[in-house]
Order: C-alpha cells, then sequence, then structure tokens
C-alpha cells in the first residue's frame, strides 16, 4: 500500500542528495564573490576568486561529508561562467551562461506541457517509483500542468529580465536580479509545486479508491445448482 508520508519521505532523501536548502544557498556564493570583487579590483581577480569560492564550497562538503554532486556541478558551471567573461573580456559575460540555461530550461518545461508529459509529473513519478498511471488522471494531469507551468514562468522571467539588463549592459543590476530571481523564486515556485503535487496525489489516491470498491463491491455471486441457490 502506498503511504504518503512514506513517499515525502523518499523524496526528501534524495532532495537531500541533491544538496538541499544549504546547497541552493551555497550556490550563489560565487556569484556574490565575483560581483564584489569586481566591483573592487577587476574582472581578472573577480574569475579567480570566483572559482576559489566555487572550490572552497566543494571542499567544505566534502569536509562535512555532504553530498558533492551539487558542488562538482556548480564548480563546472562557475567555470563555464568564468569562461565566458574571461573570453569577452566583460563582467556581465559572467551571466550569459545562465541567461541561455534559463531560455533552455524553460522552453523544455513548456514543450513537455505541450505534449501532455508535464516534466513535474515525470520527475514526481520517478520519486515515488509510481510509474506513469497519473497520465490517465486527468485531475492530476491538470495540476501537474500547473506546476510546471510555474516552473515555465519562474525560467521565462529570468530569461526576459535578464536578458533585457545584459543588453543594456547594466552588469549591477544584472548581478541583483540573478541572485534575486534565484533561489528565493524557485522557492515560491517549489510551493506550488508542493500544493499542485498533493492535489494530485489525492486525486490519484481516490481514483484507484473507486476503482478498487468497483472491483470489490459487487459482494457474493447467487449460484444455482442441484442442491439449490447458494453463494459464492
Amino acid at each position: 500500500m502506498w503511504h504518503p508520508r512514506s513517499v515525502f519521505d523518499q523524496q526528501q532523501s534524495r532532495l537531500d542528495q541533491l544538496g538541499g536548502v544549504s546547497g541552493l544557498i551555497q550556490s550563489t556564493v560565487p556569484i556574490v564573490v565575483f560581483i564584489v570583487a569586481n566591483t573592487l579590483t577587476g574582472l581578472t581577480a573577480a574569475i579567480w576568486l570566483a572559482l576559489a569560492a566555487a572550490a572552497a564550497v566543494l571542499v567544505w562538503r566534502v569536509v562535512r561529508k555532504d553530498p558533492i554532486q551539487p558542488a562538482i556541478s556548480g564548480f563546472i558551471g562557475v567555470g563555464i561562467c568564468a569562461f565566458i567573461a574571461h573570453r569577452t573580456g566583460e563582467a556581465r559575460g559572467f551571466f550569459l551562461f545562465g541567461i541561455y540555461t534559463s531560455l533552455i530550461y524553460g522552453s523544455v518545461f513548456l514543450l513537455s506541457i505541450i505534449v501532455r508529459w508535464p516534466l513535474v509529473g515525470v520527475v514526481w513519478s520517478y520519486l515515488t517509483e509510481r510509474g506513469t498511471t497519473w497520465r490517465r488522471n486527468r485531475t492530476a494531469l491538470r495540476y501537474y500542468d500547473l506546476a510546471t507551468a510555474v516552473w515555465v514562468l519562474v525560467f521565462g522571467a529570468r530569461y526576459l529580465v535578464q536578458a533585457h539588463l545584459y543588453d543594456a549592459d547594466q552588469t549591477g543590476w544584472l548581478a541583483f536580479a540573478r541572485l534575486a530571481m534565484g533561489w528565493p523564486l524557485a522557492a515560491v515556485a517549489f510551493l506550488v509545486c508542493v500544493y499542485a503535487v498533493r492535489r494530485a496525489d489525492k486525486a490519484i489516491s481516490a481514483a484507484a479508491d473507486n476503482e478498487s470498491e468497483k472491483t470489490t463491491g459487487g459482494g457474493s455471486i447467487p449460484h444455482t445448482g442441484e442442491h439449490g441457490t447458494r453463494s459464492l
């Protein structure tokens, strides 16, 4: 039998493996270091200090025996951003990778809704190991569409705002937007996802209960034989 608490415990365990809340916060450290260092010392020093900050986050997670995959991914991401900034010779280049990443993510989430495989539903079914039966439940599908659409809005807003600031060469405001539209905005989207997923789960459970009642609710079946009427 499926138990909601066991499912959410399993989800929390897998989210912890992805870095959890601390991982989200630590991911902003190299960005803050880059912004401050670029203002005080210039682009070259800011690039190296951002890389050093990303490396420090990785070492910190290793020492604390926290999952290191988020830190490794973060270090690679900072490395790409630093490379672009170095090649362009501009501080705003540090944010270019994130801008187009938001565009790609938003497009993927939107496409998943169009093809009726909302990505939040796909991810949640993976986390809970419940398969794809949710796609046959229209109510659940609508809630997963809602949760996925929220992420489309998040990534779309990030791209539009930050691309505009990049084109306007407003590096300071671009850095502020990167931070403000980072994990704080993601936290709001996550709350909407929790609501939508729980509503979807209730719809799926109700449908399963109704199906079970239809299967077992027929009661005894009368049978007439040579010894009269009896029930199986």
